[in-house]
C-alpha cells in the first residue's frame, strides 16, 4: 500500500504483490495482523483481499474510526500492482480539490437533466426512423422539458434532486 492514511493498515513487511509468495500480513493501526490474504479478481483487475479476524475486531476500542463493516471485522482490497494502487490513490487526492468538485458538480447537473427528459420524454429510444424526424423529435422533448421547468419555476416547485426509492413512496403514501 503507498501512503499511510489514517485508518488505513500497513504492510509488515516489504512484499512484491506481482510475485508468487502471498504468506503476507498487514497490520492494522491498533497492532492486529490480519487472518488472510487471498488473492482474487475484482472487476476485471488482480487484487489481493487482506482480512482482519473477528476476534480482534469486535472488541477493539478503535473499530469504528477503523471499518464500517456490519460484521465487525475489516477488510482490505489491495491493488494488484503497485502502478495500480498509485492512480487509484492519485485518483482519491483528486477528487478532494476544489476544482474536481466544481466540474463534478456541472456533471451532476447535466446526468441531472438527461435523466429528466429520460423520464418525462421517454428520449432514451427514438420513436421514428430518420435522422429529420429524430431530430424532431429531440427538440421537441427539449421544448417539452423546457416547459416543464418553467412551469415548476413559476409555481415554486423545486425540480426533483433525488431519486424517491419505492419503499420511501409508499411510506408516505401510507402516511398520508
Amino acid at each position: 500500500m503507498t501512503g499511510a492514511r489514517v485508518g488505513h493498515a500497513k504492510p509488515s513487511q516489504s512484499h512484491d504483490l506481482g510475485g508468487c509468495n502471498y504468506r503476507q500480513a498487514h497490520t492494522c493501526p491498533q497492532g492486529q495482523t490480519s487472518s488472510s490474504w487471498t488473492p482474487t479478481i475484482q472487476r476485471g483487475l488482480d487484487t489481493i483481499v487482506v482480512r482482519f479476524s473477528a476476534k480482534t475486531c469486535v472488541p477493539c476500542p478503535a473499530r469504528t474510526a477503523c471499518t464500517r463493516s456490519n460484521s465487525g471485522r475489516r477488510q482490505i482490497t489491495l491493488r494488484h500492482t503497485q502502478a495500480q494502487q498509485q492512480a487509484l490513490d492519485a485518483a482519491r487526492a483528486q477528487q478532494t480539490s476544489q476544482d474536481w468538485k466544481h466540474k463534478h458538480k456541472i456533471r451532476a447537473g447535466v446526468e441531472g437533466t438527461i435523466r429528466q427528459a429520460i423520464a418525462i420524454t421517454g428520449i432514451r429510444r427514438a420513436r421514428y426512423r430518420g435522422l429529420r424526424k429524430v431530430h424532431l423529435e429531440h427538440v421537441i422533448a427539449a421544448a417539452a422539458l423546457n416547459l416543464t421547468r418553467l412551469d415548476a419555476w413559476w409555481n415554486g416547485h423545486p425540480l426533483n434532486r433525488t431519486r424517491t426509492s419505492h419503499l420511501a413512496r409508499l411510506d408516505h403514501a401510507l402516511t398520508a
